[in-house]
């Protein structure tokens, strides 16, 4: 099994935060979440070969939220390990990552339709920052590191999460 590389983006627009919305259908990626629960994610995914992050992040951006973004800073970096047998076996090159958490912004440039969505993907939606303690967002290390994220200058490393 190897580790792969994803992005994920902190797009901020008018204290508004810009997630994907999903509905929990494999039931075993967040085994804590009941089938058909709804959750937020932020918008990203995997680094492909010979592409830099911030590549990855903005095509991960516009493919999934149609949106064209600016990249302020790295903000944080943190891993996620399942510990779902099922999980590591059926998608044993998601079963370990290690996200790179960039500050984003609009550029300007017009929406366009989303091209892709991932697998429990409903939709992008715009929430409220002060919202954030109120939804189920995952992974948890985000939600709960989410004020010290979007206050420090610094790159952070918030560790570990094993789901």
């Amino acid at each position: 099994m190897g580790i792969r590389n994803a992005t994920r983006a902190l797009i901020i627009e008018k204290n508004k935060i810009l997630l994907n919305k999903n509905q929990n259908s494999i039931g075993y990626r967040y085994p804590d979440l009941p089938n058909g629960m709804i959750y937020y994610d932020l918008p990203g995914g995997g680094q492909n070969q010979y592409e830099t992050l911030e590549e990855a992040v903005k095509r991960e951006c516009l493919e999934e939220t149609g949106y064209y973004i600016n990249i302020e800073r790295l903000a944080a970096i943190y891993e996620d390990i399942s510990l779902n047998e099922k999980f590591r076996t059926e998608y044993e090159q998601y079963a370990h990552k290690v996200h790179f958490l960039f500050l984003c912004h609009l550029t300007g440039d017009s929406a366009k339709l989303s091209e892709e969505k991932d697998l429990d993907m409903l939709e992008s939606e715009w929430v409220d920052i002060e919202d954030i303690r109120k939804i189920p967002l995952y992974p948890q290390i985000i939600k709960l590191n989410f004020d010290l994220v979007l206050k420090s200058n610094n790159t952070l490393y918030l560790g570990s999460e094993r789901v």
